[in-house]
């Protein structure tokens, strides 16, 4: 697959920091046995990677605006574009030792994602995606799965933890849904939750209350392969709701009916 610069400065900046955060890995076993906890290595890892991020797209496009997961936004002065970098999603995986994480960066050029970059390094897994181009996975074009039954499907979700989320809503979505499906997998890490199901492993997922740089490269990937993308409400608001719904046209389809009916309850 021909890249364009664009796409190869993204590439190279994902991969560069996907290598860091590797061998920080390797140090995070050790560091569990200490009283003090491995938390501020992480921290320390997952800011060394946003550095490198940075850095590279902007010693490439120093016009470029940033919305970045550790230092917020940065204006650009060009007005039109903005990277969406996540230089480590699945920090709490990245803290267990639990090898599902990634480096996540997409480019936003007058308020549509255009390009994006997913790295897993652990797994030497590159997603990349153009607008219009196709998504690819090392260079192997990518379609989302192609089931239509829902008795068949497999989902991926996020659940909410201590001081997080809806947890009554959640439990509400799930005992809707579980009994529909062949599996629901809870994988920790939404930007790679968003790339299986461009690459089908997955055949859909939905998360709430999440930020630009989790989401922004996986929609133009799941949209590349094929895939349905929307907010809870079935609009095209997910950078703003901070909510998802992905899959086939099948698997949308049935996701926004379930989860709608999930909160019917609560409404009555």
């Amino acid at each position: 697959m021909a890249r364009t610069a664009l796409l190869n400065v993204m590439t190279q900046a994902a991969i560069k920091a996907g290598r860091s955060l590797v061998r920080d890995f390797g140090e995070v076993e050790n560091l569990q046995v200490s009283r003090k906890g491995p938390g501020d290595f992480v921290s320390a890892a997952d800011r060394k990677a946003e550095e490198i991020v940075r850095a590279e797209l902007t010693k490439a496009r120093p016009t470029f605006g940033l919305v970045m997961e550790e230092s917020g936004e940065v204006e650009g002065t060009d007005g039109q574009h903005r990277w969406h970098v996540d230089p480590l999603d699945g920090t709490t995986n990245f803290l267990h030792g639990i090898p599902i994480f990634c480096t996540s960066i997409a480019l936003e050029r007058a308020g549509e994602i255009v390009a994006a970059v997913i790295f897993n390094p652990v797994m030497d897994e590159l997603y990349t995606a153009e607008r219009g181009r196709g998504a690819f996975l090392n260079d192997r074009r990518l379609r989302v799965a192609g089931r239509s039954d829902l008795h068949d499907m497999v989902f991926g979700t996020g659940l909410p933890f201590i001081g997080r989320g809806d947890h009554g809503r959640t439990l509400r979505e799930l005992r809707y849904i579980m009994p529909e499906v062949a599996g629901i997998r809870r994988c920790g890490a939404a930007a790679l939750d968003l790339a299986w199901t461009a690459s089908g492993r997955l055949d859909g997922y939905w998360e709430r209350d999440l930020n630009s740089w989790d989401i922004a490269a996986g929609i133009l990937l799941v949209r590349e392969a094929g895939g349905f993308v929307s907010d809870l409400a079935g609009k095209n608001k997910m950078l703003e709701s901070g909510d998802v719904v992905v899959g086939n046209e099948d698997a949308h389809k049935h996701l926004l009916r379930l989860l709608k009916q999930a909160e019917a309850p609560a409404k009555s």
